[in-house]
C-alpha cells in the first residue's frame, strides 16, 4: 500500500526513510556475516575437523565485531525512524492548524470541532507507524530478500529461487485484503470521529443536559455509539488477525520449501554441509522483512486512513484573498446583497438576507436591529468577513469584503458577540492577544472603560488567573473582560454582536457609554435586541425576514411607526409590566411581615 499523496506531501522525510533502509540493510549484511561464521564453526566440529585456536579467536573477535555493528545499524535506523516520524508529524500538524486557520471560523460548515482535535492528536499520530515503520520496511523488504538471493544462489540457484518466488506471496495476501481493509478502515475513523463529536458535544452541554434532565438519554445514546465503534473495532482486528495467519503460513511454508530443496541438494552432493547449515539459517532472513511488512501494514492503515481524512480538509475551497485593508475611513457599502447557507451537499437553502442596499460610513455609531431570525448575526458576519460573499455585493470603501485578505479583516475590525471566548491563563495574559505590546496602563484603562477593573483588582489584579472557559468569572464579568480586549485592540472598525446580553442593566449602560466614545474615532456597528441601546445611534437599520425594511435615527424611526415603533413599544410593554413585578413583589413581603407580627 503506497499512499503517493502523503509521501509527496512532506518530502523532507524521505531523506531519514533512505537513511533507515541503508542502515537496516548493513545489519543485515552484518547479520549474515554472523550466520556464515557460527555455520562455519558447527560445521567443522560435525564433520570432525574444528578450527584451530586461533582460528576460534579470530571468529569469536568476528562475532563480536558483527554483533556490535549490527546494534549500531539497528540504534541508527530507530533514530532516523524517530526523526522522520518527528518531521512527519510535525509537518502535518502545522498544516492541518494551518488550513484552519486559514478557512477561518466558517470551518464548521465543513466538519466537526472533535474531529479536527481527533485528527490533529490521535490522526497525526498513526502517521508515526506509516513513516517510521512501515515505509522504510517497504523499501528493505524488497532489498533483502534480493540480496539473500545473489549470495545463496551461488552455492543452491534452485533453493534460493524457491525461496525468493516464495517471497512475494505475503505482499500478494496484503493487496488481497487492502481494499477490502481499506473500506473498512475509513468506517471504523467515520464512527470514530463520530463518536468524538458526540462525547464532545455533550460534555460541553452537560450543564443544559442536567437542567433538562435528559442526561440519561443522551448517555444511552453514547452508549449505542459506543457500541457500534466496539463492533467495527473487532471487524477490523478480525480481519487483521486473519491476514496475519495468512501470511504466516506463506512465510513458514516458503522457508520450509526452500529448506527442503536444499536437503535435496546436499544429499545429491551438490552442496556441503556449511552451505546447508548456511541456507537452513539464512532461510528465514527472506520472510522475515516481509513477514514484519505485513504487520506492519495493518496498523499503517490506520494511519493511511486517517491521512485521507486530512487531505479532505485540505482539500476544502479557500478563495485567494489578497487584497489589502483599504486606506482611509471604513465606509461598507451593499448593492443588491443577498447570502443563503449552504446545507451538507453544497445546495443554497433558503435566503437569510434578501436584496439590501445601504452605507455604514466611519467614524460614527451605527444600529442594527430585529426581531430573532431576520438576519442580524448573518450580517455581522459577512460585515467582518466570516461568512463569503460570494456575490461581491459587500464592499468596504470599493474594494469587494471577499477579496480583502482574512488576515487583512482580522487585524482591523474587531467582534465582540455575546460567546467570546477568555482562554486559560492570567487577565494579562488573554488582554496581549489583542495589543502583545500593550502596558499595564494601557490594559487597567480598557479593564475601567469596560467596568470590570473594580472586580479583578479586588482578587489579583492583571495577574488574576482564569480558568478553563473562565469560569472563575460569570458571565457578565467575562463579558467586560472580552470588551476591554476588544477596546485595546482599537482596530477601525467594532462589531459588537449581542454584546452585554450576559451584562446587568449598570454594566450594560457603562458598555454602550464606552462604545459611543470609541466611535468618535472609528466605526462602532452595535447589533442589540434592546433598542434602548440604539438610542444614541448615528442611524439604525431595521431587519425583518432578511430584508432591511427601514433606516434612520431611533426618534425618526417611533414616528413613522412601523416595525421600529412596534418592536419599541412591544418592549415598553414588557418593561413597564417588569418594573410593575418588583414593585409589587416588597409590598407583598411587607404584608406577609405585618401579618406575622399580628400572630
Amino acid at each position: 500500500m503506497f499512499n503517493k499523496r502523503l509521501i509527496q506531501s512532506v518530502p523532507e522525510a524521505m531523506k531519514y526513510i533512505r537513511a533507515n533502509v541503508i542502515d537496516q540493510w548493513f545489519g543485515l549484511i552484518c547479520s549474515v556475516g554472523t550466520t556464515l561464521i557460527l555455520s562455519g564453526i558447527c560445521a567443522g566440529f560435525l564433520v570432525g575437523n574444528p578450527f584451530s585456536t586461533t582460528t576460534l579467536v579470530i571468529a569469536c573477535i568476528g562475532l563480536a565485531s558483527l554483533s556490535v555493528l549490527r546494534s549500531f545499524f539497528t540504534r541508527r535506523a530507530q533514530a532516523n525512524a524517530v526523526a522522520s516520524s518527528h518531521c512527519v508529524k510535525q509537518t502535518m500538524r502545522e498544516r492541518l492548524l494551518a488550513k484552519v486557520a486559514e478557512i477561518g471560523p466558517s470551518y464548521v460548515h465543513y466538519f466537526s470541532s472533535a474531529e479536527v482535535m481527533q485528527l490533529s492528536n490521535d490522526g497525526i499520530e498513526q502517521l508515526e507507524n506509516y513513516f517510521a515503520n512501515y515505509l522504510p520496511q517497504f523499501f528493505y523488504a524488497l532489498a533483502a530478500p534480493v540480496t539473500l538471493f545473489v549470495l545463496l544462489a551461488f552455492w543452491d540457484l534452485r533453493s534460493a529461487f524457491i525461496l525468493l518466488i516464495c517471497v512475494p506471496l505475503i505482499p500478494a495476501s496484503i493487496v488481497m485484503v487492502q481494499k477490502f481493509a481499506k473500506k473498512l478502515l475509513d468506517k471504523y475513523w467515520g464512527q470514530y470521529a463520530g463518536l468524538s463529536d458526540s462525547f464532545l458535544e455533550n460534555l460541553q452541554g452537560l450543564t443544559t443536559l442536567k437542567v433538562y434532565n435528559a442526561d440519561a438519554r443522551k448517555h444511552q445514546k453514547m452508549n449505542e455509539e459506543a457500541e457500534n465503534f466496539r463492533k467495527v473495532t473487532m471487524r477490523v482486528l478480525i480481519m487483521q488477525l486473519n491476514s496475519i495467519s495468512v501470511m504466516d503460513l506463506v512465510a513458514y511454508g516458503g522457508a520450509a520449501a526452500g529448506i527442503v530443496s536444499a536437503l535435496f541438494s546436499y544429499r545429491n552432493g551438490n552442496i556441503n554441509l556449511f552451505q546447508i547449515l548456511s541456507i537452513v539459517l539464512l532461510s528465514a532472513e527472506f520472510f522475515l522483512p516481509m513477514r514484519l511488512l505485513g504487520s506492519y501494514f495493518h496498523v499503517s492503515l490506520n494511519g493511511s486512513a486517517a491521512a485521507d481524512r486530512m487531505f479532505k480538509i485540505f482539500d476544502v475551497p479557500v478563495k485567494e484573498r489578497q487584497a489589502s485593508f483599504p486606506q482611509g475611513t471604513p465606509i461598507y457599502k451593499a448593492e443588491n446583497l443577498c447570502f443563503a447557507y449552504e446545507d451538507n451537499e453544497g445546495n443554497e437553502g433558503k435566503q437569510a438576507l434578501r436584496h439590501m442596499d445601504f452605507e455604514l460610513a466611519g467614524p460614527g455609531f451605527v444600529g442594527i436591529c430585529g426581531e430573532s431570525g431576520s438576519g442580524k448575526s448573518t450580517l455581522a458576519n459577512l460585515l467582518c468577513g466570516k461568512l463569503d460573499d460570494s456575490s461581491k455585493a459587500l464592499t468596504l470603501n470599493t474594494v469587494p469584503i471577499e477579496n480583502i485578505a482574512s488576515s487583512e479583516l482580522s487585524d482591523h475590525i474587531t467582534v465582540l458577540s455575546f460567546e467570546s471566548t477568555l482562554f486559560s491563563g492570567t487577565i494579562r495574559e488573554n488582554l496581549q492577544a489583542a495589543k502583545a505590546s500593550a502596558t499595564d496602563e494601557e490594559m487597567i484603562q480598557a479593564l475601567n472603560q469596560a467596568g470590570i477593573w473594580n472586580d479583578l483588582e479586588k482578587i489579583n489584579g492583571l495577574d488574576t488567573h482564569l480558568s478553563e472557559q473562565a469560569a472563575s468569572l460569570s458571565g457578565g464579568q467575562r463579558q467586560r473582560v472580552s470588551f476591554a480586549r476588544a477596546l485595546l485592540k482599537n482596530a477601525p472598525v467594532l462589531i459588537l454582536d449581542e454584546a452585554t446580553s450576559a451584562v446587568d442593566s449598570h454594566a450594560e449602560h457603562l458598555m454602550m457609554k464606552t462604545a459611543h466614545e470609541a466611535s468618535k474615532d472609528r466605526l462602532v456597528i452595535c447589533i442589540s435586541h434592546r433598542l434602548a441601546n440604539l438610542d444614541l445611534a448615528d442611524e439604525i437599520l431595521v431587519l425583518k425576514e432578511g430584508e432591511l425594511v427601514e433606516r434612520g435615527k431611533a426618534a425618526d424611526l417611533k414616528k413613522q411607526n412601523g416595525e421600529y415603533a412596534r418592536m419599541a413599544g412591544r418592549q415598553a410593554e414588557l418593561e413597564a409590566y417588569s418594573a410593575a413585578l418588583d414593585q409589587k413583589a416588597p409590598a407583598d413581603e411587607n404584608r406577609k411581615e405585618n401579618q406575622h407580627e399580628v400572630r
